[in-house]
């Protein structure tokens, strides 16, 4: 057998070992890549703005002004009587040309109440996290999707609205409840949303005990109501620190579309 046999031998499953290593570097390079995401929270008041003129263009609007990747919307309906039957998730995602999900909290007026998502990319999961509460409190509910960037990074966003009352019974159990359902996650998580309770409050406490706030100066204005703002409700929080940078935060009190004032952040996330 000739020298040359051989070594073409050797050569096809070496040829074909180093393509094999070829694409795992080609894949993990994608995989790696940093995403720089803006991400919003917005109270829709649904859809009724505070003036009660129902203007779903007013909301889309605000929203393609600042052009988020993801919106966590709050006090949204779906197909009720107060909002004239219209599924708000889909009209809006239509105005915006995102793509929206809905999570029901609580049937009413006809149809249902809760939270949903805009995103501009595909969902690739999620959930409708029914959250705790007292008898005699609102349903609430916190929507935990998950999206893979064309960088290709899967992120986890979590949009929720907590309860109101004074008493933080409600809020204390319902913030309990989005750690458990999120114990334990491989994926960069974002909570985002009206979580009805200050920066230093108990609730954001728990919160705060697995996510972060960002220290920016911004991140600490008060967001109610959007025509005095005297109490910071609206937040944005995230897991795995050392993988988030905040750029920028921003806190957009436009008093005509809700009552709450746009939170809206620029962050970059490094695998």
């Amino acid at each position: 057998m000739s020298k040359h046999y051989l070594f073409e031998n050797y050569r096809k499953p070496l040829y074909a070992l180093a393509l094999v290593v070829f694409f795992i570097q080609l894949e993990v390079k994608s995989q790696s890549s940093p995403d720089t995401l803006r991400v919003m929270s917005f109270n829709i008041l649904h859809g009724a703005t505070v003036r009660n003129d129902f203007n779903l263009d007013t909301i889309a609007g605000v929203i393609n002004t600042y052009k988020p990747h993801l919106v966590a919307m709050q006090e949204v309906d779906f197909k009720t009587a107060r909002a004239k039957e219209y599924d708000l998730p889909t009209e809006i995602g239509y105005r915006t040309k995102m793509t929206s999900l809905f999570a029901r909290a609580m049937y009413y007026d006809g149809g249902e109440y809760g939270e949903a998502v805009l995103s501009k990319y595909t969902f690739v999961g999620s959930e409708n996290l029914a959250l705790p509460h007292l008898e005699n409190s609102e349903p609430r509910a916190a929507l935990i999707t998950r999206v893979k960037t064309d960088k290709g990074n899967t992120i986890q966003f979590v949009a929720t609205h907590l309860d109101h009352q004074k008493d933080d019974t409600d809020r204390k159990m319902q913030a309990n409840a989005i750690l458990v359902g999120l114990k334990n996650t491989k994926y960069p998580t974002l909570i985002v949303g009206d979580l009805n309770d200050g920066v230093d409050s108990n609730t954001l406490q728990i919160l705060k005990s697995k996510f972060t706030k960002t220290n920016h100066k911004s991140a600490f204005k008060n967001t109610w109501p959007a025509d005095d703002p005297r109490v910071d409700l609206d937040h944005i929080l995230y897991n795995m620190p050392e993988k988030w940078q905040v750029l920028d935060y921003e806190v957009l009190c436009e008093n005509y579309a809700s009552d709450h004032c746009i939170v809206i952040a620029t962050l970059v996330f490094t695998p």
